[in-house]
């Protein structure tokens, strides 16, 4: 099966997870870490999930699976150590038209997570379609050695300097010209090298004005 790949934007979108373990735990983290509100469900909870639970991170629903807990969710994650009931909720699931994962269980899912590397806004994922879990991780470390910590602070500049560019004109063609000689140029190993003052000397000759340290610095904050 091919699947199509596609960006979702969880911020305040309900999702639910049945299960406790280490799995859940994993799917949990990451929902959290894209903004979802999230929902468990679980006989057991881990330490870390019990930790997110007190700390209100997490709404726990109770030990039992329930038809009435997929209510208004945007998506559900069956990651039970339970076949069957992983089956059952991905069934109900489809049933609502909502998106279901079961965890290694590709026949009961409508949706597969990919395994990510993440720099701050870069995200590059890697999927076997489900073929091939480890494989898809055996890639990802070979990859995640390519992007280091600059790629997080050269996006992080790339949108102030993006803002900066279109708010001066709104000539499309010379735009993507400015932002392709950026990209092209050597900005990247400054900021890996921690090179303020090429930086600066960079983005003045492709701008066509004065960038200084002190913007770079400013670029590159949070």
């Amino acid at each position: 099966m091919a699947y199509y790949p596609i960006m979702v934007d969880l911020r305040g979108r309900e999702v639910l997870v049945v299960g406790g373990g280490s799995v859940a735990g994993r799917k949990i983290a990451t929902l959290i870490e894209y903004g979802a509100s999230v929902s468990v469900v679980a006989r057991e909870l881990s330490p870390e999930l019990k930790t997110l639970v007190d700390s209100g991170r997490v709404k726990y629903l109770g030990g039992e699976f329930s038809l009435v807990f997929l209510k208004d969710r945007f998506l559900a994650i069956a990651a039970t150590d339970d076949p069957e009931l992983n089956h059952r909720i991905s069934q109900a699931a489809q049933a609502k038209g909502m998106l279901i994962n079961a965890v290694d269980q590709p026949a009961d899912c409508s949706f597969i997570v990919p395994s990510i590397i993440r720099r701050g806004d870069l995200v590059v994922s890697v999927s076997t379609s489900g073929k091939s879990p480890a494989l898809a991780k055996k890639i990802r470390a070979e990859l995640s050695s390519l992007f280091g910590p600059e790629y997080e602070l050269f996006l992080r500049m790339m949108g102030k300097v993006r803002e900066s560019v279109l708010s001066r004109s709104s000539d499309q063609k010379d735009n993507s010209r400015v932002f392709h000689s950026i990209v092209d140029s050597g900005l990247l190993d400054a900021i890996r090298a921690d090179n303020h003052k090429k930086a600066a000397k960079l983005l003045s000759d492709i701008m066509g004005q004065d960038i200084s340290i002190e913007d770079i610095k400013d670029y590159l904050k949070v």
